[in-house]
């Protein structure tokens, strides 16, 4: 790997180059979050979430979790940020009144539309780029990852 003057980097392995690459990519989706709070008004995380509810209107708060792979705790805040915000509704399922019911006002939809500034407009410019068979492989490495990551460590 070369640096920006030219020099070779020292080797660091497969486990912690894949790390490197990770860290890497965390903090460019942290910064243009940042900056799409400050031009958009909302986050990456709160942008995503907007995405998913207006695909799927009707979407219960668990469902948004699974599909996150978030904790539901997590989410909350999410929600009731975007709530707060008057982007996102809320109301309780008819027939389990413990699930809440998520859609976007009119807010939230005029944000759900794709506009440059965005992470999301970042990861298609890149990913049309690809061939779909790269794309396919490195989506089952991050499963791969996201998953042994996930799981519970052992005592």
């Amino acid at each position: 790997m070369a640096r920006a003057d030219g020099t070779r980097a020292p080797a660091l392995g497969e486990s912690l180059e894949f790390m490197r690459l990770l860290w890497a990519i965390d903090h460019g989706l942290r910064t243009r979050s940042k900056r799409m709070a400050a031009t958009l008004g909302i986050t990456g995380p709160q942008r995503l979430v907007i995405r998913i509810v207006g695909r799927f209107p009707g979407i219960s708060a668990g469902q948004l979790a699974e599909i996150l792979h978030l904790h539901p705790s997590t989410l909350t805040g999410i929600l009731r940020r975007l709530g707060r915000a008057g982007l996102l509704t809320r109301r309780r399922d008819r027939r389990d009144g413990r699930r809440a019911i998520l859609g976007l006002s009119a807010g939230g939809r005029r944000l759900e539309t794709s506009t440059g500034t965005t992470i999301e407009s970042v990861m298609h410019a890149v990913l049309v780029k690809l061939p779909r068979q790269k794309i396919r492989v490195t989506r089952e490495v991050l499963t791969a990852l996201a998953g042994g990551l996930s799981e519970k460590l052992q005592a």
